[in-house]
């Protein structure tokens, strides 16, 4: 979408499927808006985390919806690594000159690993960066792995946050899931976090002995793929499981939403 040299672009924010890092990929029309795939195909120009896997995301479009320009001569910017690791809210980071692009006409897509970008993922500095620059910003339709997980966990759903990753120490990640059930109890709000796969096994476990037995804990693993698992159960039935033992459907290979709630 290179539009007149005398108008702005725009910055679209590219939702990606759920399957990176899975061993399986998921049917890109399966899980993605023919709208939104075309609208993609139009963009040369991209934000991104990493440019390997957002060129391996661009030739997934392409099957489906040719692209404006070959993938070799797609202008494809990385976010600088301090923002992966202390996120878009801290160090300052000024984002304005990565959407020197759109002042010149040309759309800019911005795209994470997986699910929508700035949301539980780098990127929100690019938006902040976009309106204050007069940038139009334009959200395309995609999959969100926070909403799916919520909606299939049977808690609440009008009043819900989300807290990122819990401590990785395991006395302060008991403390700190203490302190969201104590949240869960007084206002009634679910809890909604991630860890990475290869954790997912001390997590749970923590969480199911950290629990009371009446409060309710939920995964959502695989979102989006044939062998998706959503399960939700207060905390008392969970314990019946073998010490150590994972509940069906959770692995410490796919990566899984959790939440806590009534």
């Amino acid at each position: 979408m290179t539009q007149n040299a005398t108008t702005l672009g725009k910055l679209y924010l590219v939702p990606a499927p759920l399957d990176f890092g899975c061993k399986q990929e998921a049917e890109l029309q399966s899980v993605m808006p023919l709208g939104t795939i075309q609208a993609a195909a139009k963009i040369a120009h991209w934000i991104c985390e990493n440019a390997k896997t957002t060129r391996a995301y661009l030739k997934r479009i392409d099957g489906s919806c040719p692209l404006v320009a070959p993938i070799q001569s797609q202008v494809i910017t990385e976010l600088p690594r301090e923002v992966h690791k202390k996120g878009d809210h801290h160090g300052g980071f000024d984002a304005k000159p990565l959407l020197a692009a759109a002042l010149q006409g040309h759309d800019i897509g911005l795209v994470s690993e997986a699910g929508m970008p700035a949301v539980a993922d780098p990127g929100s500095s690019v938006v902040r960066a976009a309106h204050d620059l007069g940038i139009q910003v334009v959200t395309l339709v995609g999959p969100v792995s926070l909403l799916l997980a919520l909606a299939s966990s049977g808690m609440n759903g009008q009043n819900f946050a989300f807290v990122g990753y819990l401590p990785q120490d395991a006395q302060e990640r008991s403390r700190r899931v203490k302190e969201l059930e104590q949240l869960v109890i007084k206002t009634g709000q679910t809890q909604l976090f991630i860890e990475t796969p290869y954790r997912n096994a001390p997590l749970w476990s923590s969480l199911v002995q950290t629990l009371q037995a009446s409060t309710r804990l939920a995964f959502s693993s695989g979102i989006t793929l044939p062998d998706a698992a959503h399960r939700s159960a207060a905390v008392q039935q969970w314990r019946k499981l073998a010490a150590g033992q994972l509940p069906e459907g959770l692995n410490n290979q796919t990566p899984a939403v959790f939440a806590i709630g009534l």
